[in-house]
């Protein structure tokens, strides 16, 4: 996708391109793990662009919507992330902005901001998933603390995470939307318990956690008692908005394509020279463009201070189809040779086959609870079919 940039974009993304060249130079790419993650936080910081979707108000650079694309596309495109901190960075704290109180945005955001603390979700249970206005989990007002009994399930990052933001049960009176309160959970409370789930990707990031007589202080809720289903759509319309995988898709598109030129096809031709599979993969470009204008339209209204709505839902069933799409030509093009591999099971792997084969494998089951996560594709489809149908 070719943007008409301005003399100012493309000095930003020249500036983007040394920031990321001087910290991880050719030949020393960024690995996922710890110090690399503070290293680039720490590169980011200096600049101020750590915090590069916070509004201006709590310290924000002030981007265009144009910038954070720009950001985007070069971030994924060096394999890097287009800012640290996980939950609390991108999910927790514009509900702060919105929701929290003064003492609250200064106990928790310089915190967020340092990435000295790690957030996980408190979301789905056993019984309560897309339908999460079902959920159980208790939490009793006793003096100046809430006592909570239940369980969380498919809680990313859970056993790494020093807190967690969670919606619980404060009164079953009206419709079951009503009576959830939004707290704050400290993961070292006794009563705490994580049980870990091992996806078939091989991976552990889910987890299952329990609270037995937890107690967290009243300081700890976030807007009012009874309010948390108000705060819980907030936070998810900010979190759909991130889950087009636009950067995603087109640098997947892009290692598609050279993938696809390296893999012989039928009649002696290329893979990438198949009409067929040509054919595809074009469909799924067009397509691709298209959700990078939707994406690119929905920043700038957010950027102009409005709430990401029923658009966030459009761009996250679509980015799901399509990113889900890309791993399905990746298993394609590596035929034979896509078969999983669990590195944190069985060790570094032998080289058998192409070098992306057994990693886009990994990216390719992983991808299969992308159209569940963070609401299921059914109900992205009842948000359209609600709030932009009117149906």
């Amino acid at each position: 996708m070719q943007l008409g940039l301005s003399s100012e974009d493309l000095a930003f993304q020249a500036a983007a391109r040394d920031l990321i060249g001087r910290t991880f130079p050719k030949g020393d790419p960024f690995d996922g793990g710890r110090a690399h993650e503070q290293r680039w936080h720490a590169a980011m910081a200096q600049l101020g662009w750590e915090i590069n979707k916070w509004p201006v108000a709590f310290g924000g650079p002030g981007w265009s919507a144009t910038q954070h694309f720009i950001w985007e596309r070069e971030t994924t495109a060096a394999g890097l992330p287009a800012q640290v901190g996980g939950m609390g960075m991108g999910m927790l704290a514009p509900i702060l902005f919105a929701y929290g109180t003064p003492e609250q945005q200064a106990r928790f955001l310089p915190d967020i901001r340092a990435n000295r603390v790690r957030w996980c979700q408190g979301y789905s249970e056993p019984e309560a998933g897309s339908d999460l206005a079902a959920l159980r989990t208790r939490a009793a007002l006793d003096g100046d603390h809430y006592v909570i009994d239940g369980e969380k399930i498919w809680t990313s990052g859970a056993h790494q995470a020093d807190w967690m933001f969670c919606l619980t049960r404060t009164s079953q009176e009206g419709k079951k939307q009503e009576g959830i309160t939004f707290l704050l959970i400290d993961m070292r409370s006794p009563g705490v318990t994580v049980h870990p789930i091992v996806s078939i990707d091989g991976r552990h990031m889910f987890n299952r956690v329990t609270f037995e007589g937890v107690r967290t202080p009243a300081a700890n809720r976030v807007g009012r008692e009874g309010e948390g289903w108000t705060v819980a759509k907030g936070l998810l319309t900010h979190e759909r908005t991130g889950q087009a995988y636009v950067s995603l898709s087109l640098s997947l598109l892009a290692r598609l394509r050279e993938a696809a030129a390296s893999v012989p096809g039928a009649n002696g031709r290329r893979l990438l020279d198949d009409p067929g599979f040509a054919g595809r993969l074009s469909l799924a470009a067009i397509e691709l463009e298209a959700l990078a204008m939707t994406e690119l339209r929905t920043l700038s209204e957010v950027a102009m201070g409005e709430a990401p709505g029923a658009q966030s839902s459009m761009l996250k069933l679509k980015g799901t189809e399509i990113v889900q799409r890309m791993t399905e030509f990746f298993v394609e093009c590596a035929g034979p040779y896509a078969a999983p591999w669990f590195p944190e099971v069985f060790g570094p792997p032998e080289t058998v086959g192409p070098d992306w084969a057994q990693p886009e494998m990994v990216r390719y089951l992983e991808g299969r609870a992308a159209s569940i996560a963070g609401g299921s594709d059914e109900i992205q489809r009842n948000i359209i079919a609600k709030h932009v149908l009117r149906l």
